[in-house]
């Protein structure tokens, strides 16, 4: 059989048309720019900002990071320039870049949430938003939105009224049922879902003999999260008809390919882009070849070909 030369990378994303399946998550490739020259936000078929607030955050206490040989702990907080900042100076930086911008936003409460979407409706040059439902409810003693299924729906309700764009909902994986989070979500007007965000988890320094993140605690990403991630994109590939997004511990093209198969649309890598900036083009490069030598002349005829 003549082995296919040209493999056609291009995916749609519920109303989103990117150029290739891969995408830089939330927090690991900055505003876009940071990685120059050895990574450009043109590398991605599209760019996930780190996450914005209304106001500026200082984010948590250091340390924030560690370094661990299954992953990485992070406890950042949120930290970041606030919306006003990112209008006016980071996302001039970004725009013309190649890439399709995302923004991922957070909140301490929906009318925050609610209010920063309507901004961000207004700005044509981002043509959809990320919701971080990780964040804790203030007004509900600190659970985090995404953790319970009225809460998530409540808050997907309260953006869907005032942002008319792609809708993209980050679901947690520190849940009983996703599965359950994921159709309310859906039903609240999520127009698709990306999953999963960090797992719980912490450092202890036994010379010390106190915890290595100065907020204790932190999200464990990279290797050791992908089994557990794609349990849970399975079971909710299985549970909703609209686009997922999967990622935790992608680092390489056959991880990626692992998503896909199971039933991811498109790809977000993450810890990947600290251990190799190339990791983008590493990974699509594979993929590619994948496809060549399985005569796939599509890569996104790869969603959700899994046999059980």
């Amino acid at each position: 059989m003549k082995q296919l030369k040209n493999i056609d990378l291009r995916v749609s994303l519920a109303g989103l048309e990117l150029k290739n399946p891969v995408i830089a998550a939330s927090g690991t490739f900055g505003y876009g720019t940071e990685y120059s020259p050895l990574a450009k936000p043109g590398d991605f078929g599209a760019v996930i900002t780190k996450t914005i607030t209304l106001s500026p955050r200082a984010g948590n206490q250091p340390p924030r990071i560690c370094e661990k040989s299954c992953g990485m702990l992070n406890s950042i907080g949120l930290a970041n320039v606030g919306f006003e900042v990112f209008k006016k100076e980071k996302l001039p930086r970004l725009l013309g870049k190649g890439a399709v911008i995302i923004a991922n936003i957070a909140g301490n409460t929906i009318e925050e949430y609610a209010q920063l979407a309507g901004k961000l409706d207004k700005i044509t040059d981002i043509p959809a938003l990320e919701l971080n439902i990780s964040c804790p409810n203030v007004r509900h003693g600190g659970i985090a939105f995404g953790t319970d299924p009225a809460s998530a729906a409540a808050l997907t309700k309260a953006v869907r009224r005032v942002y008319k764009k792609t809708l993209i909902v980050k679901l947690s994986p520190n849940v009983s049922d996703i599965a359950a989070i994921a159709r309310a979500a859906e039903k609240a007007g999520a127009d698709a879902l990306s999953l999963i965000n960090t797992l719980y988890g912490m450092a202890v320094d036994i010379r010390k003999r106190r915890p290595v993140l100065g907020n204790i605690t932190g999200g464990l990403s990279g290797p050791a999260i992908k089994p557990v991630a794609l349990y849970n994109l399975y079971k909710t590939y299985h549970s909703v008809k609209i686009p997922l997004i999967g990622l935790g511990g992608i680092m390489d093209h056959r991880d990626a390919l692992e998503f896909m198969i199971t039933g991811a649309a498109a790809v977000q890598i993450g810890t990947a882009n600290f251990v190799n900036p190339s990791a983008a083009k590493d990974i699509l490069a594979g993929m590619t070849g994948y496809c060549r030598e399985n005569n796939l002349p599509r890569i996104k005829n790869l969603t959700g070909i899994l046999k059980c």
